[in-house]
């Protein structure tokens, strides 16, 4: 197996600054880098909210039937152009 150059340039690096062999600085950042994708996969995601006023009268069932009415109006337009 071989470590792509710049990855060889960051452990070489680590080991001058640490005092440690190659072996320990490559362990070290393995163990790191899977300590820190394992934090991120436990974190959350937590959808942000806001209110939208104190008064809400928005009837849905109003809603899907303007909805219908306008998806028959636009049917009723398509048909009538075919013929």
């Amino acid at each position: 197996m071989t470590l792509d150059g710049d990855v060889e340039r960051l452990l070489r690096a680590e080991m001058r600054e640490r005092g440690v062999s190659f072996k320990q600085a490559l362990n070290d950042a393995v163990r790191a880098g899977k300590r820190t994708a394992r934090a991120q996969r436990k974190r959350r995601y937590v959808q942000p909210t806001c209110s939208l006023g104190a008064e809400q009268h928005f009837r849905w069932d109003k809603a899907l039937g303007t909805a219908e009415a306008m998806e028959d109006e636009e049917l009723i337009r398509k048909h009538s152009l075919q013929k």
